[in-house]
Parts: structure tokens; C-alpha cells; sequence
């Protein structure tokens, strides 16, 4: 027999991961003026950068339930860093073909990250902690978006974007291995015999999806999520490119203010997780998606002749607002998602939240190359934050 790990040793590995994972999305975005500079293309195709790591994630994360019952969740999570380190060593090749292929296999790792934590999560949380646990876990997403956006620049104008990027990789790597020493408890209740094959896998995430489409309040929230999720991205995908293209900030300095911002976003997850368990869920997640909405008009209409401060404390607002949703929201999902479904529930939500996240910043390049400025980008997703207020009021 194994000792059961505590919540709060489960919560801290899955906190690793997160931080860890989140190069998948940053460590190009935010290496994207010297890679844009080499191979003479413009750095706000970030973009489709992110759209391909979501078009990845899409095809390996309705299949995460099936895998968690067969593998386990730790497993379930070293595997999908593995994916992650290749996903973005692949990307040193130089061609765009390869950046391309480096997005989608990074994507195809983080497809099952966040519904493996909610698994391991969902049965070990007192219901008076939930908000909490579950906002410090995802706290691993604005500290690695902090440690990549802080770390990756400083190694790519030392020694080259290549090196850059592959310390992400390594990172990613070191993780999967740091997990073992708990594999053997928190994944006790695998099945390995479990039906698999591509049958089972697909009746499996058809299953997920029906949980969303059959429940009002996980519809609602998952619609919120995805809305919410575009202002999180768009700003993670962009905001160190703009800076660079639209404001003259050295690289060093925007990688900084991106830092500074995703910081925001730790203490305002942990903020808003104290919040929720005092006051409920659905309050907190409107005032978000209201602040979220302040900081991307703010974004919106700065330029060039703004102080360095002030740009600093407007990505800060966005941090702690337009980032610091998801633990609350997922927290949610957990309490309303059927006993032993919460996974599934979590994929399924990680579908729709994908497909938006294909789509929209892409659009956001769109528009940026259609006008020649990131007004509109910024205003889309004030908006998207805007719709997510008014889906979380309809999930009561």
C-alpha cells in the first residue's frame, strides 16, 4: 500500500505542471521579434501560433477521459509534457513549417493538462476550499506564463532564440520527471484494462461533449470560459509583440511587463479563490470578466506616448482579471459536474474553449494586419470578456 498524498502535495505537483506547460503557448509568442527578425516575417502571426497549439489540444483533449481511466492522471500529465519539451525543441529547425508542427504537437500535450488536474483534484477538496485549491492549482499558468515570459527572452538575446526555447523544452522534460515519485498512489485507481481503440476513445468524448450539451450550468459556464479565454490568450499571445512593434519597447523590458502581468495574475487567482469560497462563484466571475474588460480598452487606446508605468499597470489590471478567472471557474465545474465525470466535464469544456481559441487569435491578426493597428484586436476582446460576464449570470 502507498500513503495518499495530501490535497495539498497534489495541488503543488499539479501547480508544477502548469507552470511548466504553459511554454507550449509563451515560449514562441514571446521570442517572436528575434525569430520574426531571422526569418523575416511579421511578429504579429504569434496569432496562428496560437491557434495551431489550440487546434492541437482540440484532437487530444476530448480523449483525455478515456485516458485517465487506463493511465492514471500523473501519467496522463507526464506524457502530455513530454509532448510539450518536443513540441517545442521542434521548433529550432528555423522553417516556418517547423514552428508550425512545433505549435501543434505542444498543443497535442496540452490537450489533456487541465481535466488531468481536476481528476486528480476533484475527489481529494474539502467543498469549503474548493474556490481556493482549485484557483492556487491554476496559478501554475500565470507563474509559467511569468517564468517563460521572464526567462526565454533573457536566454534568446544572450545566446539566440534557440537556446531560448530549448531551455522551455528542458523545463518541460524535468517536469515529467519530477511527477514519478507520486505515480504510484495518485494513479492506484487506473484501469488498465479499460476498452480502448479508436471506438471507444470516440463514444468516450461523445459522451463528454453530451455532459455539456445536457447540463444549462455547465453550458453556460463552459461558454463563459471561452469567452473569458479569449482575452487570456489574445493579451499572452500579443501583448509582448505590441509592445515591441507598436511602442518601441526593448524585448527585455516588454518580456518584464509581461512578467509583472502574469505575477498579477498568481495573487489575483489566489485572490479570487478566498473571494468565491465567501461569496460564491458567480459574483466573483462577473466582477472578473468586468476588470478584464478595463484592461483590454486600456490596451486598446494606448501608444507611444504613454509612460512605461502606465502601460505596466494596465497589463497588470489584465493579468489579474482576465487571467485569474479560471480556478473559480473550473472549481465550478468540479461541484456541478457528476460524480467521476469530472474530468470528462473539464475535456469537454476544453473543446468549445479550444475551438474558440482556434478561431480568435487568428482573427485577432486579422484584424491587426487588415488595419494596421491592434485597436480592434483589444477591443474583441473586450468584448469576448464582456460576453463571458453575462454567460456566468445565466449559469445560476
Amino acid at each position: 500500500m502507498f500513503a495518499a498524498p495530501t490535497v495539498w502535495t497534489v495541488m503543488v505537483a499539479l501547480l508544477g505542471v502548469h507552470l511548466a506547460g504553459m511554454g507550449a503557448f509563451l515560449t514562441l509568442p514571446v521570442l517572436a521579434p528575434l525569430i520574426a527578425r531571422e526569418l523575416d516575417l511579421p511578429p504579429s502571426l504569434v496569432g496562428l501560433h496560437t491557434g495551431l497549439v489550440y487546434a492541437g489540444a482540440l484532437v487530444s483533449g476530448p480523449f483525455t477521459g478515456l485516458l485517465l481511466r487506463r493511465h492514471g492522471g500523473i501519467r496522463v500529465c507526464q506524457g502530455a509534457l513530454v509532448l510539450i519539451g518536443c513540441g517545442i525543441a521542434l521548433a529550432v529547425l528555423g522553417h516556418p513549417l517547423a514552428l508550425a508542427a512545433s505549435a501543434l504537437l505542444a498543443g497535442l500535450g496540452h490537450g489533456p493538462v487541465t481535466p488531468s488536474g481536476s481528476h486528480l483534484l476533484a475527489g481529494r477538496v474539502p467543498p469549503r476550499q474548493r474556490s481556493l485549491i482549485f484557483s492556487l492549482k491554476q496559478c501554475g499558468v500565470p507563474a509559467g506564463s511569468m517564468l517563460t515570459a521572464a526567462l526565454a527572452p533573457a536566454v534568446g538575446v544572450a545566446f539566440g532564440w534557440r537556446a531560448g526555447a530549448l531551455t522551455m523544452a528542458a523545463l518541460a522534460l524535468l517536469a515529467a520527471l519530477a511527477l514519478q515519485p507520486l505515480r504510484a498512489a495518485l494513479d492506484a485507481d487506473r484501469d488498465p484494462t479499460a476498452a480502448g481503440g479508436p471506438r471507444a476513445a470516440w463514444r468516450d468524448a461523445v459522451g463528454s461533449l453530451g455532459l455539456v450539451r445536457r447540463d444549462s450550468r455547465l453550458r453556460s459556464l463552459t461558454c463563459a470560459a471561452a469567452c473569458f479565454g479569449v482575452s487570456q490568450f489574445c493579451f499572452a499571445a500579443f501583448f509582448v509583440a505590441w509592445q515591441v512593434e507598436v511602442l518601441g519597447t526593448p524585448l527585455t523590458e516588454a518580456g518584464l511587463r509581461m512578467a509583472l502581468a502574469q505575477g498579477a495574475g498568481v495573487a489575483g487567482r489566489v485572490f479570487w479563490g478566498l473571494l468565491a469560497d465567501r461569496v460564491g462563484p458567480v459574483p466573483v466571475l462577473v466582477a472578473i470578466g468586468a476588470g478584464a474588460v478595463l484592461g483590454c480598452v486600456a490596451l486598446a487606446f494606448a501608444g507611444p506616448a504613454w509612460p512605461g508605468l502606465a502601460v505596466t499597470l494596465a497589463g497588470m489590471v489584465l493579468g489579474a482579471t482576465g487571467i485569474g478567472w479560471n480556478g473559480v471557474l473550473l472549481g465550478e465545474v468540479a461541484r456541478i459536474a457528476p460524480q467521476g465525470r469530472v474530468g470528462g466535464a473539464t475535456a469537454a469544456l476544453g473543446v468549445v474553449f479550444g475551438v474558440v481559441q482556434v478561431v480568435m487569435p487568428v482573427a485577432f491578426t486579422a484584424l491587426v494586419a487588415g488595419t494596421g493597428a491592434y485597436l480592434g484586436g483589444f477591443l474583441l476582446c473586450a468584448a469576448c470578456a464582456l460576453a463571458g460576464a453575462f454567460w456566468v449570470r445565466g449559469g445560476r
